[in-house]
C-alpha cells in the first residue's frame, strides 16, 4: 500500500515564497497521476495542481495559475509544489494525492485519485 507523506509547510509573509515535498513510498511502479488539494478552515478541500506523470501535463486551478508550479522527480518518486507570490488566501493545509489507475489527463476531481497524504499546514501572514 502506498504511503503519501507531505512536506515543507510553514508560515510565509505574502509575497513570499514556499516548496512543498510529497514523497511516495511503500509502492515500486510510479502513480498515473499525481494533484495538490487544499483545505483552509471552514472550506471545503479544493483543487490546486496536476500532473500526468508519464508526459507531465499540467493543470491548475485559476486561483493559483502562473504562481504555482507543479513538477516531479521520478528518482525520487516525489512531487512538488513550488508556490510563489503566496497570498493571505493561499493559506491552508495542503495534501497531495496519487492515482495508479489509467488517465491520460491530470485530473481536478478528488474520486479520480488513490491515495492522500497527511496534509502540510501553510500559513501567510499578511
Amino acid at each position: 500500500q502506498v504511503q503519501l507523506v507531505e512536506s515543507g509547510g510553514g508560515l510565509v509573509q505574502a509575497g513570499g515564497s514556499l516548496r512543498l515535498s510529497c514523497a511516495a513510498s511503500g509502492r515500486t511502479s510510479s502513480p498515473n497521476g499525481v494533484g495538490w488539494f487544499r483545505q483552509a478552515p471552514g472550506k471545503e478541500r479544493e483543487f490546486v495542481a496536476a500532473l500526468t506523470w508519464n508526459r507531465g501535463r499540467t493543470y491548475y486551478a485559476d486561483s493559483v495559475k502562473g504562481r504555482f508550479t507543479i513538477s516531479r522527480d521520478d528518482v525520487k518518486n516525489t512531487v512538488y509544489l513550488q508556490m510563489n507570490s503566496l497570498k493571505p488566501e493561499d493559506a491552508a493545509v495542503y495534501y497531495c494525492a496519487a492515482r495508479f489507475r489509467p488517465l491520460a489527463f491530470a485530473s481536478s476531481q478528488q474520486a479520480d485519485y488513490d491515495a492522500w497524504g497527511q496534509g502540510t499546514q501553510v500559513t501567510v501572514s499578511s
